[in-house]
């Protein structure tokens, strides 16, 4: 494995790779909506939220686990924005 190329999956753990994925319903070859992940990071713990996207299930459950998972990825967002501009 070269450490420069995979330097996030050391950094961000990925130990279940497609596992955020799988919980949200949303095929591994697609990207998951950031309007998704910004509604999981700003509810409840606990409660249901309805997705704003086609993309996935229609109903998700915010659990401990699911919010651990979506945090990682919407820093990585704002980390490849910053450095390539994307």
């Amino acid at each position: 494995m070269d450490s420069k190329k995979f330097w996030m999956k050391r950094a961000f753990g990925c130990k279940h790779e497609g596992a955020l994925h799988r919980q949200l319903g949303v095929p591994v070859d697609q990207t998951i909506p950031k309007t998704l992940l910004n509604r999981i990071a700003s509810a409840k713990q606990g409660s249901t939220i309805k997705n704003p996207t086609d993309v996935g299930k229609k109903r998700i459950a915010v659990t401990g686990l699911l919010k651990k998972r979506v945090n990682p990825v919407r820093t990585a967002i704002r980390i490849n924005k910053k450095r390539w501009g994307k």
